[in-house]
């Protein structure tokens, strides 16, 4: 799913209305849209007090249209309208719906009723993504009242919570902090980056009129399960191992065994025919083959995918072999932990096979040479600029997950948990990614986008069978073919 920024959803609606759709309708079919949603999660709204706060722009002409469909067609218990500003000082479609409340007899405040603060609605049509600043006055003082006069109400933000910025992933500033957020033709960066995102609510995306092919030229986008569904497509009746291709995991030096005995069989699990764990471990998993560290390059020929760095070290050693791995391989390349750290000391970018990079923010600052700060301050700039220095597919980790490719495309993945701040966890998604690019070498970008989704869904199962403080970065593994199943049945 496209995100949209400020000014590419400016350009959208005006070229949709030099395609013959005035403003008016599309503000009468995101109206149309707001209320369905309000019926779908609410319903129904006949036994609901509803307060609808109305901006002078757009926003607000919104919300004046939703108070007259609401009245109109479903005759809640008890609506009322609080206008910002003065009437006065409405312009253009949001003056004309005005005009129509005044038809069909609603009753506009400028303060609020005291017995609409018994409300089980709040409708918030103050500010949309015109704001490019804090907000001030009055509006301030809506968004303030919003957020703490309304104990009982869910509150429903029209196209994203007031106060909010757009094209920010963070508000220093008040905003509402809504329960539903109904926003139209896509998403915008606030509602799918960390930390805006948790002030949303649940979100849903509402197409009002605008042609879909209008939204092609935006390089960001939300990933979905349908984008990956056809991955899991049931495997032919006569598969064998070799159809699935065959993982080389390198690392786990002495006393680090386990990161790669983690992402060695989160590969398995994913779906990998085969999968071979160079390491200093004596034992493994029964299911894992095993290759000594220190002369893997022997272990190379016939493998489909190389996975690098968990458990590897920091040594001298550890550098002179990743050199030589990066320089023979021929296949896909997946580099996390330690192998990412040693990189930072190094000119290597991708040139004979594709690479995919897995740092936590930490990692992602040192590959800059910026702090974590300044990283977490700009993840998508971050992202952009490791994939086109290193031209490598780039997933930075966090809350809000970012997928990014060297000629700037970037992806934000929903799904993910706290319960995943645990050690180990990098290197599962490792073996996910890896083990997802074996058996789908033609579709590496959707391959690494599906992991990273399958990955964070399962920290959601994990936790709401487990508790946010009990899950393992193991037992991620259990809740995968959950995750799967959840995924082929979109």
């Amino acid at each position: 799913m496209k995100v949209l920024t400020a000014a590419q959803m400016r350009e959208v609606d005006r070229h949709t209305i030099e395609l013959g759709i005035p403003g008016i309708i599309l503000m009468e079919n995101a109206a149309h849209a707001v209320v369905r949603e309000m019926v779908k999660a609410f319903g129904p709204l006949s036994l609901h007090r509803i307060v609808i706060y109305c901006g002078k722009g757009n926003n607000g002409g919104d919300g004046l249209a939703i108070a007259r469909l609401l009245t109109v067609n479903h005759k809640p218990a008890e609506l009322h309208v609080v206008l910002v500003h003065p009437e006065s000082e409405f312009e253009g479609d949001a003056a004309t719906n005005v005009k129509m409340l005044q038809a069909v007899g609603i009753e506009r405040h400028q303060q609020l009723p005291f017995d609409a603060r018994m409300s089980t609605i709040v409708v918030d049509a103050v500010l949309g993504t015109g704001i490019n600043g804090p907000p001030r006055g009055a509006a301030l003082e809506a968004i303030h009242a919003i957020n703490t006069q309304f104990p009982l109400a869910k509150v429903v933000a029209v196209d994203l919570p007031s106060g909010m910025l757009s094209d920010a992933s963070r508000t220093d500033h008040e905003s509402v902090r809504a329960d539903l957020t109904v926003t139209f033709t896509a998403p915008k960066p606030c509602h799918v980056l960390a930390p805006n995102c948790v002030n949303i609510g649940e979100l849903v995306v509402v197409l009002i009129g605008s042609p879909v092919s209008l939204l092609a030229r935006s390089k960001l986008a939300l990933s979905e399960a349908s984008d990956f569904a056809a991955l899991f497509a049931p495997r032919a009746g006569d598969a064998n191992k070799g159809v699935y291709g065959h993982v080389l995991v390198v690392g786990g030096a002495a006393g680090k065994s386990g990161a790669v005995r983690m992402a060695g069989l989160a590969a398995l699990k994913m779906g990998a025919g085969l999968v071979t764990v160079a390491t200093d471990a004596a034992e493994l998993n029964p299911e894992l083959m095993t290759h000594g560290l220190w002369d893997c390059m022997a272990a190379l020929p016939g493998k489909s995918v190389l996975a690098i760095g968990p458990g590897l070290g920091d040594s001298a050693e550890a550098a002179a072999l990743l050199v030589k791995l990066l320089a023979s391989a021929k296949v896909p390349l997946v580099i996390d932990a330690d192998a990412l750290n040693l990189l930072a000391g190094m000119e290597w970018s991708a040139s004979q096979a594709p690479a995919v990079m897995t740092p936590h923010p930490g990692e992602m600052g040192r590959l800059l040479g910026i702090s974590t700060a300044e990283v977490q301050a700009d993840r998508i700039g971050a992202v952009e600029k490791l994939a086109l220095t290193r031209n490598a597919v780039v997933v930075l980790k966090g809350q809000r997950s970012l997928i990014g490719t060297p000629d700037g495309r970037v992806w934000i993945n929903p799904t993910g948990s706290p319960s995943m701040a645990k050690g180990g966890s990098g290197d599962v998604l490792t073996g996910l990614v890896a083990g997802l690019i074996a058996q789908h070498p033609q579709s590496i970008e959707v391959a690494i986008c599906a992991a990273v989704y399958l990955h964070g869904f399962c920290g959601e199962l994990g936790a709401q069978a487990q508790t946010e403080q009990c899950l393992l970065a193991t037992d991620l593994l259990e809740y995968l073919p959950g995750a799967i199943r959840a995924v082929q049945q979109v």
